[in-house]
């Protein structure tokens, strides 16, 4: 049988019957990353080779809020109409927590003409690898995702704090890169893995980070498709993990007040397809000029792209100085405090880092809008300005500082909304104005400490 990279959908059903598959999770990924979708018998699926939803499901908020009018309207139907699922033979996996042999897919969403829904997170990264693949490029990418452990917690007002490990204590100080506390929650690791090991999920090493109960997962570089996936199936996976062990696991940016934030930092480059050689490299090994042009239009673009790399309220909590988060847009090579990093590597491993991801961002919407942003540096050949080579936080902010400011900006940047389609920005920037609206309407305890009986 072929490597599953290639499956075709008759290795997709020899692949189901070694397995002894019985049920399907058919899933697509939403505007939140969020798993929607049906499960299936196996035999209808086989029959079927695909199903129906409603187009409005891959464009709703996390709170599971429509707009009610609007631009919205102009792009997704008022008659709620179908969209047309096909699933991509390439992503099957097993489910290794189910009871039953079951296995889960990933499907595209088609409309009725055949084309693909353009608003649909999966259908916008396939658009800018295509974007890529047309100047013979190929994009390479490896996302670094932080994320917490912590105590149950079925009541949201009160705040989350880090769990209990093999101790019988919970974590009340920083312990980064602390191989001990690591193993403080080493049942729940060794299942992590085995789940990983299970779905063929190309996880790499993982660390502890600064917060308490915090931890990262790296990725091996690879396509940024394929690679969407794994973190779309990770996240799934250590949810279910931690939650077996009596614990949860959150991706918000910003969970505990006191403690680091979350990131997804994400690691590119650009490989020339007919050579093979690194774009980013001259033959001598220096650093080409695509380098520095890709990291100017990061420099231009991510401002106005902040509400795909920090898609909530809370993502901003994050982004403050000092934070272990960047708060501007200057680069520099081995430096830690800029948005934008070129870590020490060789001529053929030479890459840019995107630092300003949250961990809470859409795998597939934060990959399709880092590459775009690259992608438009280089075609539009903008220049960097001087390396910083000092703390990039004594500098001045130069990122949005909330969610409001930031979809202003995503919406008067007509650059990307060409690359990453008009649709798509209308549809999410509108999404976005509603989850905006229904936080408003919450009154927080800052706001009754310190204006109760103040003003």
């Amino acid at each position: 049988m072929a490597s599953r990279d290639n499956f075709t959908f008759s290795e997709l059903e020899q692949w189901l019957d070694d397995k002894r598959v019985t049920e399907i999770e058919c899933l697509v990924p939403d505007l939140t990353g969020v798993a929607r979708g049906k499960i299936l018998p196996r035999q209808k699926f086989t029959e079927d080779r695909g199903m129906r939803l409603p187009e409005a499901v891959v464009a709703m908020g996390v709170t599971g809020e429509f707009p009610e009018e609007g631009p919205y309207y102009d792009v997704i139907s008022p008659t709620d109409q179908d969209m047309h699922l096909r699933p991509d033979p390439t992503t099957v996996r097993i489910v290794p927590w189910a009871a039953d042999p079951t296995a889960q897919v990933i499907h595209d969403c088609f409309d009725k003409h055949g084309q693909l829904v353009p608003f649909a997170p999966r259908s916008v990264l396939r658009r800018i690898c295509e974007l890529y693949g047309a100047e013979g490029w190929e994009p390479v990418v490896a996302p670094e995702l932080e994320f917490y452990l912590v105590a149950r917690n079925a009541d949201p007002d009160v705040p989350l704090k880090a769990p209990v490990g093999r101790s019988g204590r919970a974590e009340t100080s920083r312990q980064a890169y602390s191989i001990d506390a690591v193993n403080e929650f080493d049942p729940l690791f060794e299942d992590v893995y085995a789940y990983c090991e299970q779905m063929e999920l190309n996880v790499d090493t993982l660390i502890h980070e600064v917060g308490a109960g915090q931890m990262e997962i790296n990725f091996f570089h690879a396509h940024p498709l394929g690679l969407a996936d794994e973190v779309f199936f990770f996240k799934r996976t250590v949810r279910e993990a931690a939650m077996r062990h009596g614990m949860f696991a959150t991706f918000m940016a910003k969970p505990i007040a006191g403690e680091p934030g979350s990131a997804m930092h994400i690691h590119q480059s650009i490989v020339n397809k007919l050579t093979g050689k690194n774009l980013f490299s001259n033959p001598d090994g220096s650093p080409s000029q695509a380098f520095y042009w890709y990291i100017g239009g990061l420099q231009r673009y991510v401002p106005a792209a902040m509400a795909l790399f920090a898609p909530y309220v809370n993502s901003y909590r994050r982004l403050v100085r000092s934070n272990a988060a960047p708060i501007n847009i200057q680069w520099g090579t081995d430096n830690r405090t800029v948005g934008i990093r070129s870590p020490v590597a060789t001529a053929t491993a030479r890459r840019i880092e995107n630092r300003v991801i949250g961990a809470d961002a859409n795998p597939y919407v934060a990959l399709a809008a880092t590459l775009a942003c690259g992608y438009l540096g280089i075609k539009n050949r903008i220049e960097p300005t001087p390396e910083c080579k000092g703390d990039a936080y004594l500098g001045d902010f130069q990122l949005p500082r909330s969610l409001g400011e930031a979809l202003a900006l995503l919406r008067a940047e007509k650059d990307l909304a060409e690359v990453l389609g008009q649709s798509f920005v209308t549809v999410y920037t509108e999404v976005k104005e509603i989850e905006y609206a229904e936080f408003m309407k919450v009154i927080s305890p800052w706001e009754r400490e310190h204006l109760l009986l103040h003003v």
